[in-house]
């Protein structure tokens, strides 16, 4: 991910998005630098406009982000469950005693 941050830096400021530049910002930043990595990426980015496929991806967002209900929806259902664990284990301790109840009259 740090490859794609850089090359995103320099197209943020402005610069070309290079192999010498790429490389340059992942050792300021202490990354340990891949060569083939650095290659295959610029050599991806090679015709495509950055800008245009930022603002692609910014539409691309707010879909993602209405779909952000469903994991609430599902943290909910374990909590439910859980619910229904204890609610079911109390029952068996109650109809367990009633049992005991039984033996000593």
């Amino acid at each position: 991910m740090e490859y794609v941050y850089a090359a995103l830096l320099l197209h943020n400021a402005g610069k070309d998005v290079t192999e010498d530049a790429i490389t340059g910002i992942l050792q300021a930043a202490d990354v340990d630098v891949d060569a083939t990595r650095v290659k295959a990426l610029v050599a991806s980015l090679e015709g495509v406009d950055i800008q245009e496929a930022i603002e692609k991806a910014a539409f691309a967002a707010p879909a993602a982000g209405a779909a952000s209900g469903a994991p609430a929806a599902a943290e909910e259902a374990p909590a439910a469950a859980e619910e229904a664990a204890a609610e079911e284990e109390e029952e068996a301790e109650e109809s367990g005693m009633e049992g005991l109840g039984a033996l000593f009259g």
